[in-house]
């Protein structure tokens, strides 16, 4: 109970310990705080340790709860409860990784989301994921796309005839990010500033430039 009001302490520090203690103990009883916490917690280093005190519980406790935060209208709640059902990693989740979280107008959201989805997707779900996840090629910034460019990554080679299709979408950010990712899926070794900048070079040339 002190370890858990230690959790609502204004110093960051002392909410760092508090999350450790409460996930040493792994006391069931403390899950709701943990989540409840993660929706408002600032500090980065402390978010992580309240999901490493949320993998310290049984998953058929966390992973209900877990799902219930991501109908949460606080962005925070959403992208928090993602992040640590990625990290539990229970295929029982997947269901919950619906089309509009992995659209989610907050990138935040829809990048734990990715991470989320390419862990808990069943193999023959890859496909549909990755028709979905294709609709956000040229979303965001850098830290986006890299996100996304991983995602695909992760997915593997099945999913290279899906970013064939995109890398002729009209928008040319769209095709962009569409070929930076297709070269990153072949290579996960190219770093994504040189695939972005091959991707360009590409686009600008025109289709017959794409390597078979």
């Amino acid at each position: 109970m002190r370890a858990l009001k230690a959790l609502e302490s204004g110093s960051a520090s002392v909410r760092l310990r508090a999350a450790l203690e409460v996930g040493t103990a792994a006391d069931p009883g403390s899950v709701d705080a943990l989540i409840e916490r993660c929706a408002v917690e600032p500090d980065f280093h402390v978010r992580d340790m309240l999901t490493w005190a949320l993998t310290r519980h049984s998953p058929s406790v966390t992973v209900p709860k877990l799902v219930d935060a991501l109908g949460s209208e606080r962005p925070q709640a959403r992208s928090q409860a993602l992040h640590t059902l990625s990290k539990v990693g229970d295929r029982q989740a997947w269901p919950a990784i619906t089309r509009a979280l992995l659209t989610d107008t907050d990138d935040a959201v829809a990048r734990s989301a990715w991470r989320a989805a390419v862990v808990l997707v069943p193999d023959a779900g890859r496909i549909d994921l990755a028709e979905v996840l294709a609709t956000q090629l040229g979303r965001g910034g850098r830290e986006t796309q890299l996100s996304l460019s991983r995602a695909f990554v992760t997915l593997g080679a099945q999913v290279l005839p899906v970013l064939r299709a995109a890398g002729t979408d009209p928008a040319p950010g769209v095709r962009e990010h569409a070929v930076a990712t297709e070269r990153l899926v072949r290579d996960p070794d190219t770093g994504f500033g040189y695939a972005v900048e091959e991707a360009k070079r590409i686009v600008a040339l025109g289709p017959t430039a794409r390597e078979e």
